[in-house]
């Protein structure tokens, strides 16, 4: 049974509206409920491919918010603990989801995985830590400036990955020409793209018109997108990096709050929704063990690989356990990365399977860990750590 396009938007959006508003009801996160609803909307009502192109409008959107939320001067300040737990979080999630699904699906989807393994969400976790009132500590600050170069290291490991299957090989040269993209990419993003937006926008309000800064910027981000898959890159790498270059500009708060109504009242949740839709439940019997493998996996790649990032920058046995499991989360950005993959048709739908059920074991897991984590020091114990 098909609807007619407009019609099965409206039935998404309200589901994703309440089986968000229940899993928050429940303090679990709102893309849980999201997908859930999308599972048994898609259960009705198979996808379709107009429904499709449009949520993948919120994989750009979701990338785009996470680059206007992190900022150059963090980057650069990011610090000697949060750069090592990231570097580090990343290599040991990479290598250890390489060798999980290695014997499993082989070299080259091996390759893929591991990328799909490296990134953090760390949302779920600066809820537990409000809560503990240990955001202010070193762990805390540890994770919130670790998840800044997580992130973006995800980001372009998934896009060098892409990049050397669509081109379907893997040779020296290639891998070279890939890496050289990214960094002038990135270096443009940084030094170049800033100030000719910032001057674009000035003048633009200088014209008298305001309100068009949104819409050029939209118009830029997907312009962005565009070239950076034209370069055999990514396309969120592009709408990641154009939102990395606007938080350098006077224009990133209106642009993020404008931008954030329009991403999570509409595309964001039509994306969730779309991928609980394309979730194939005839798979789940198929890759049950196998994702399992893999979801306990990525559990333990981070702790083991943070946490061990976190010793090496002279945080103490306690401190990088509760980092390690502070970077456990996964979440928004895993997903955008599959959908790309997907697109690219480097991975099957079997994926959708295996992605979220990680997603569904790591938020789980969390917030019982970190509070038993935490849970050995009273509160009071924290404030000789609290960070000016």
């Amino acid at each position: 049974m098909e609807l007619e396009l407009i019609l099965y938007l409206a039935l998404m959006l309200a589901v994703a509206e309440t089986f968000g508003w229940i899993f928050a009801r429940i303090e679990q996160p709102v893309v849980l409920g999201q997908i859930i609803g999308g599972i048994l909307l898609g259960m009705f009502f198979p996808p379709t491919t107009e429904v499709k192109d449009i949520s993948m409008l919120g994989v750009l959107l979701l990338l785009f918010l996470a680059g206007l939320e992190s900022s150059v001067d963090e980057l650069k300040e990011a610090g000697k603990a949060g750069l090592s737990v990231a570097v580090v979080g990343v290599a040991i999630a990479f290598l250890m989801g390489f060798g999980i699904v290695y014997p499993f699906k082989g070299f080259e989807q091996a390759l893929l995985y591991g990328a799909l393994m490296t990134p953090t969400s760390v949302s779920l976790t600066v809820r537990v830590l409000m809560e503990l009132d240990a955001l202010k500590t070193v762990e805390g600050n540890t994770i919130l400036t670790a998840a800044i170069v997580d992130d973006i290291l995800g980001i372009v490991i998934l896009s060098i990955v892409i990049s050397m299957l669509v081109q379907g090989g893997i040779n020296p040269i290639g891998i070279g020409l890939i890496f050289a993209k990214v960094i002038i990419f990135i270096l443009a993003a940084i030094y170049v793209v800033p100030p000719a937006i910032d001057r674009l926008l000035r003048k633009v309000v200088h014209l008298g018109f305001a309100d068009s800064t949104i819409t050029l910027s939209m118009a830029t981000l997907f312009a962005f997108a565009y070239l950076a898959e034209h370069m055999n890159l990514a396309s969120i790498l592009g709408a990641y990096l154009f939102g990395l270059s606007l938080s350098e500009t006077e224009f990133r708060r209106p642009i993020f709050e404008h931008t954030r109504i329009l991403a999570h009242s509409m595309f964001i949740p039509l994306f969730f929704v779309d991928v609980g839709m394309n979730i194939p439940l005839r798979s789940i019997s198929e890759v049950g063990i196998f994702a399992l493998v893999f979801s306990l996996g990525a559990i333990a790649s981070k702790v083991i690989g943070c946490g061990l990032g976190a010793l090496l920058a002279g945080l103490d046995r306690r401190q990088s356990l509760r980092v390690g499991i502070g970077m456990i989360p996964r979440m928004g950005v895993e997903l955008a990365m599959l959908a790309i993959a997907m697109n690219a048709g480097i991975v099957g739908e079997d994926a959708y399977v295996v992605i979220v059920l990680m997603i569904f074991l790591s938020t789980l897991v969390t917030p019982p860990l970190l509070k038993m984590a935490f849970k050995e020091e009273a509160s009071s114990e924290y404030s000789p750590n609290l960070l000016s």
